[in-house]
C-alpha cells in the first residue's frame, strides 16, 4: 500500500511538472520548442510595415508575435520611449525595448553587447529601413540610437 501511495504521488508530480513545462502560453514551452528569440511587437492594427518589420527580423533568429493595441503611445510611454524616439511599433526583446525600424544586425549586435540601457531605437520611419522598403525610392541615412537609462541617447549604428 506504501508503496502504491508513493507511486501515485510520482505520477502526479511527473504530470504537474509537464503540464507546466508544455501549457500553451507559458514561456517555458516557447524556450522548448525553439530557441529563437521571442520578439513582442507592439502595433496599430493594419499597419504592413510594422509586419514586413518582423518578417525581417524572423529571416534571423527570432519569433515574432504580433500585438495590436489601441493603446500604443502608453505602451511606449510605459517602456521609456518618449514622443521623439517613437515610430510605428514597439518591441520588447530579451528584456530590451526596440524602437521602430531597427536593422535585425543592430538587434543581434544589443543583444549580445547587452548594454546596460533601456534599448535602442529609431525614430520616425525612414525610407529604406528594414519593413521601409521603397522600390525606386534612395534609402534614407538615419542612426540607430541607444536609449540610456535616464532617458538620453547616444548613436549606437549609422546607417
Amino acid at each position: 500500500m506504501k508503496n502504491k501511495n508513493i507511486l501515485i504521488i510520482g505520477l502526479l508530480i511527473t504530470a504537474g511538472v509537464a503540464a507546466f513545462l508544455f501549457w500553451p502560453g507559458n514561456s517555458s514551452s516557447q524556450l522548448l520548442a525553439s530557441d529563437k528569440t521571442q520578439v513582442v511587437m507592439y502595433k496599430n492594427q493594419g499597419c504592413q510595415c510594422c509586419t514586413k518589420w518582423g518578417d525581417h527580423m524572423a529571416e534571423g533568429d527570432f519569433t515574432v508575435e504580433e500585438k495590436p493595441t489601441p493603446v500604443l503611445m502608453q505602451v511606449k510611454h510605459e517602456n521609456g520611449i518618449t514622443r521623439e524616439l517613437a515610430s510605428c511599433h514597439t518591441a520588447m526583446i530579451d528584456g530590451y525595448v526596440v524602437e521602430g525600424h531597427v536593422p535585425r544586425e543592430d538587434v543581434e549586435r544589443l543583444l549580445s553587447e547587452r548594454p546596460d540601457a533601456i534599448g535602442i531605437a529609431v525614430p520616425g520611419m525612414p525610407t529604406g529601413s528594414p519593413g521601409m522598403e521603397m522600390p525606386g525610392r534612395p534609402a534614407d541615412n538615419y542612426d540607430v540610437l541607444l536609449v540610456h537609462n535616464d532617458g538620453t541617447t547616444s548613436v549606437y549604428a549609422s546607417h
